[in-house]
């Protein structure tokens, strides 16, 4: 089965408005929802997912909350169950989402395929192993770890190189941004399946990139 057939349009439409209802709830009582059972049982398996908020409409970076796991430690509907929250509360790069704001704020579910590290002899081998729209990357060194998702690289019209991509990811990882021309530099790859809100509340579509 291909990444692309493990989760139906309905499927991510299940898992969006689950992560919508405990964000809001969480965000009006200051605790979580309870996970349906229905979620549980289809949503058993481990994955890595990240939930991504956006403001619906705005030009440029309309960014307002990214956080997931990368790895698949926990079962989905953990994962989606705490880092919807996150997403809305704890990323450190903005002020917490408020209720109101939800109103404005479209949804986007990352389900990531486990990390696979790009093994290279040559730095320069990377810019023909990444496949810009179909990998997100992963630097690391030491203790430092960064990471960026698939459709980084191509919304919101940025159009980056491979070369592009790779500084950034060094940046997200608090490395030099060339960093990753070090062999001691590790470079992993994964794919993701995307689901987002067309509108605030609205129909959910999977997402191309």
């Amino acid at each position: 089965m291909s990444n692309e057939e493990k989760f139906s349009v309905e499927e991510g439409k299940m898992l969006i408005n689950f992560a919508r209802e405990n964000i809001e709830h969480y965000l009006k009582n200051n605790k979580r929802i309870g996970v349906p059972e229905e979620i549980k049982q289809k949503f058993a398996n481990n994955y890595g997912a990240f939930v991504t908020l956006n403001k619906f409409n705005v030009g440029g970076n309309p960014l307002r909350g990214c956080i997931g796991y990368i790895e698949p430690t926990y079962s989905l509907y953990d994962v989606i169950h705490r880092v919807s929250i996150s997403s809305a509360i704890e990323d450190p790069r903005f002020p917490s989402v408020t209720l109101e704001e939800m109103d404005d704020i479209v949804i986007e579910l990352s389900i990531l395929t486990p990390p696979k590290q790009i093994e290279v002899n040559d730095p320069k081998e990377y810019l023909e192993k990444i496949v810009i729209g179909r990998d997100g990357l992963i630097a690391e060194k030491g203790m430092r770890r960064g990471l960026l998702l698939p459709q980084v690289p191509v919304d919101h019209d940025r159009n980056w190189d491979v070369e592009t991509f790779l500084d950034h990811t060094c940046q997200k990882a608090w490395l030099p941004q060339d960093a990753w021309k070090d062999l001691d530099t590790k470079i992993y790859s994964f794919q993701a399946i995307l689901f987002e809100e067309k509108t605030p509340r609205g129909e959910v579509e999977r997402k191309y990139i």
